[in-house]
């Protein structure tokens, strides 16, 4: 089951706002550059914006800015901005009591995957939509 590509588009996003410094960018033309519908990028503009990562410029020439310093938002803020944060999906509905396995199954793993969890998010923590634009930027002068 593939995971939700929220979380990349959104960084692509505050990226291009990045890269593209103080000039608003309309829904449509971060719609050409992510290669999705501007009524996705629409949907995570308003995410990041609740989040207060983005903000949008009202009138002729107008359309979305970063909302703060892109060296201030970390990738974990984008992260928790368009995501579910439940990284990892257990049962839909609880296992058998009945079963050994089942009535310990959630207790064995769940230390495991809140780890996983707490280093995924620090990872996620140490990186900045600055660092991200500044690599993609050295790369298109390539």
């Amino acid at each position: 089951m593939p995971t939700s590509t929220r979380f990349a588009v959104a960084t692509h996003i505050l990226t291009a706002l990045a890269v593209t410094g103080d000039k608003p960018l309309r829904s449509e033309d971060l719609a050409v550059t992510v290669n999705t519908g501007a009524v996705v990028i629409r949907g995570l503009l308003s995410r990041l914006a609740e989040a207060g990562l983005t903000r949008s410029q009202l009138g002729s020439g107008g359309g979305a800015l970063l909302a703060k310093a892109a060296n201030e938002i970390r990738l974990l803020d984008v992260y928790c901005a368009v995501e579910d944060t439940e990284l990892f999906a257990v049962h839909r509905q609880p296992p058998s009591a009945v079963c050994p396995v089942g009535a310990n199954i959630l207790g064995a793993i769940n230390p495991t995957l809140a780890r996983a969890r707490a280093a995924m998010e620090a990872e996620l923590g140490r990186t900045t939509i600055a660092e991200i634009a500044e690599t993609v930027s050295a790369a298109a002068r390539v």
